[in-house]
């Protein structure tokens, strides 16, 4: 589903590598998290993913599609939802997720339809008719967790997800997850709330200082772990 293949990005004139040859294989059906410290290089390798950031070197496919070469044809089939929601305040709700559906060309009986089970889910149908300038910050995470589910993406990438979210909401949104990957689905997301991690994904990626310094599934990483009951003990080792 997802290939990254000797990723490579630096900043600084070539001082700071943020992200070093990485290499990552995602498949289809899996929730894959993607863990490390502040600074690792987890958002720079998501902005890369979604064709925000071009690698210094490497290519990044989805479904054999190059990213950075068809990058209409890639993002048609992602989702994003970034860590700090950047939408347009002066537009309604509802505005926002029509404008959302536009670009996807999703007819609209069909959109109409995703909107209201997923206004449904997070509890904001009694926002909706009103400007997104008015809404707190965990009102904005909901309306950019709709927009993002409303073309039913192959691929849903996931920055901090469950940051302002009520704990319904979250509770409502790793359900999401799951059924998206029952589905054939893919689901790449990263957090620091190692508790989520360790329940929820298929297989892990640890990232420190720009390189890929564990990957795996829970069992796989506790085999390789001095420390081996829980995910925070493994990570905390491979990162200190």
């Amino acid at each position: 589903m997802l290939k990254l293949q000797n990723i490579s990005k630096t900043y600084g004139k070539g001082k700071v590598k943020a992200v070093d040859n990485v290499n990552l294989e995602i498949r289809p059906g899996e929730i894959f998290g993607f863990l490390g410290p502040n600074g690792a290089g987890k958002t720079t390798t998501i902005k890369m993913i979604v064709g925000l950031l071009k690698p210094d070197e490497g290519n990044i496919f989805l479904e054999n599609i190059n990213v950075w070469e068809e990058p209409l044809k890639a993002k048609s089939q992602i989702s994003y939802v970034p860590d700090t929601p950047e939408i347009y305040d002066k537009l309604k709700g509802i505005e926002y997720l029509n404008f959302i559906a536009d670009m996807y060309e999703i007819p609209k009986d069909i959109r109409h339809e995703r909107i209201e089970k997923y206004l449904e889910v997070f509890n904001l149908k009694h926002a909706i008719g009103d400007i997104i300038g008015s809404y707190s910050h965990g009102m904005k995470q909901k309306l950019v967790l709709i927009s993002a589910l409303i073309h039913e993406p192959k691929l849903f990438i996931l920055d901090e997800p469950m940051v302002g979210l009520d704990p319904k909401s979250s509770f409502q949104l790793k359900e999401i997850m799951r059924e998206r990957c029952d589905e054939g689905n893919t689901v790449f997301f990263s957090t620091h709330v190692l508790e989520v991690a360790e329940k929820l994904c298929d297989r892990i990626a640890i990232i420190n200082k720009g390189k890929i310094v564990a990957l795996g599934t829970m069992e796989e990483l506790r085999s390789h772990a001095e420390e081996k009951e829980s995910l925070e003990n493994i990570f905390l080792e491979l990162t200190e």
